[in-house]
C-alpha cells in the first residue's frame, strides 16, 4: 500500500543536511502550532510560524514547546524583512498600479508575507487555509509565486490514500491522484492537458509510482458523442503530442479506468487496463463530487487540495482541518520542495 507523505519521508534513508523550512501563514491557530511541534518532533521540516508574536508564543507555551529548536516566529508587523519584501512586492506588482504604500501593506498580511518568505529564499514552501478561504490563499500565492510563461496554469489535486487492509476491507485498493478537484472550474482542452501533465509529475513525487493517467468522461471510447466528450479527447491528443512517453488513455468512464474486468469489456486495448492511478476529471463539478464520495463512502483519506504548477511549493488547507491534516500537508510541501531542488 502507498505510504502517506509523512511515512514516505520517515521511510527514507537518513537525510543529509538540515530539513527544509516551511512557512505556516496562520501561526496563531492552535492546530497549526500543534502541527509545527509535531513536524519538528518527527524531524520532517523546520517551521516558521507567521502571525502576531505574542499570540504564537502563548500557543507554544500551551504546547510546552516555547523556544523549541527549529520553530521560528515571524511577525510581519515587526519583521526585519519587511522592507526587503515590500520592495520586491512593489517591483512584482507595480505594473498593476500597486504603489509602495500598498506593497508595504500587502507584505504585512500573513498569507503574502509567508509567500514572500518562499519567493525570497527564506523558506522552501508555504501553507495556509486553516482560517483563510481557498480564494484568499490562492490569490496570495498566485500573485507572488506564479511561474512565468507557458507553464502558468495552476491547478490542484487530492492525494487519495486507501483504507488499510483489514478483515472488513480485504481488497488491496490503490492510492490515486484526483485532479482538478478544487481550483479550475471548467478547463479547456489545453488546460485539461496541462492538468494531466502536471499531475503526472505530482504522482511521481508523492506516490513514487509511474503515472497511469485516465482522462475521464461519461463516455468510453466513443460510446457517446457530445462536445463534453470531445473536449476530453482533444486534451488526450494534446498530452500525447507534448509528452508521448506518458501512459495515458481516454476518454474513459471511471469503471473502465479502475476495474480491469470492466476495462477488458469496454476498452480492451487500453494501456491503462483498469489500473489508472491518476484520474483527470473533465470539470470541477465531477472532481469535487468524486473525491468526496471516495472519501466518505470508500473510506479513502483525502489529502488536499494540493497545488501544482506554481514556481515554488505552496498549499491550501481545509478550514475544517485537524492537526494531523496539517502535518501531512507539511510533508507534502517538503516532498514537493525536494523534487524541485532535484530537478534544478
Amino acid at each position: 500500500m502507498a505510504l502517506s507523505p509523512v511515512d514516505l519521508l520517515l521511510s527514507k534513508a537518513a537525510r543529509g543536511g538540515a530539513a527544509p523550512v516551511i512557512a505556516l501563514a496562520e501561526g496563531e491557530d492552535p492546530r497549526i502550532v500543534a502541527a509545527a511541534v509535531q513536524a519538528r518532533k518527527l524531524g520532517i521540516a523546520r517551521i516558521v510560524l507567521v502571525g502576531k508574536a505574542d499570540l504564537i508564543r502563548a500557543q507554544l507555551i500551551r504546547q510546552n514547546s516555547q523556544g523549541q529548536a527549529g520553530i521560528a516566529i515571524h511577525d510581519p508587523a515587526t519583521s526585519s524583512l519587511q522592507e526587503e519584501f515590500a520592495q520586491a512586492y512593489h517591483a512584482l506588482q507595480s505594473h498593476k498600479g500597486i504603489d509602495k504604500a500598498a506593497a508595504h501593506a500587502a507584505v504585512r498580511r500573513p498569507l503574502e508575507y509567508a509567500a514572500m518568505l518562499v519567493r525570497m529564499g527564506h523558506a522552501a514552501g508555504t501553507i495556509g487555509g486553516a482560517l483563510a478561504t481557498t480564494p484568499q490563499v490562492v490569490r496570495a500565492v498566485l500573485t507572488i509565486l506564479r511561474p512565468p510563461g507557458e507553464k502558468s496554469l495552476v491547478s490542484s489535486f487530492f492525494l487519495m490514500l486507501p483504507p488499510r487492509k483489514s478483515e472488513t476491507n480485504p481488497n488491496r485498493l490503490p492510492a490515486m491522484l484526483y485532479a482538478d478537484c478544487g481550483l479550475v472550474i471548467d478547463p479547456s482542452p489545453l488546460q485539461l492537458a496541462a492538468i494531466a501533465m502536471a499531475s503526472a509529475d505530482s504522482c511521481r513525487t508523492l506516490l513514487r509510482q509511474e503515472p497511469k493517467i485516465a482522462m475521464l468522461s461519461f463516455s468510453t471510447k466513443g460510446s457517446a458523442t457530445h462536445p463534453a466528450a470531445d473536449k476530453v479527447i482533444q486534451a488526450l491528443q494534446r498530452v500525447r503530442h507534448k509528452a508521448p512517453d506518458l501512459i495515458i488513455d481516454g476518454e474513459l468512464q471511471f469503471d473502465a479506468a479502475f476495474v480491469p474486468a470492466v476495462a477488458r469489456r469496454k476498452a480492451a486495448r487500453s494501456p491503462i487496463a483498469g489500473a489508472a492511478n491518476v484520474m483527470i476529471f473533465p470539470n470541477l463539478d465531477a472532481g469535487n463530487i468524486a473525491y468526496k464520495i471516495t472519501e466518505r463512502l470508500g473510506g479513502y483519506q483525502a489529502i488536499g487540495p494540493i497545488l501544482q504548477g506554481l514556481a515554488r511549493p505552496a498549499n491550501d488547507l481545509s478550514r475544517g482541518c485537524a492537526t494531523e491534516d496539517v502535518v501531512q500537508m507539511i510533508a507534502v510541501t517538503v516532498l514537493q520542495a525536494q523534487a524541485r531542488s532535484q530537478s534544478n
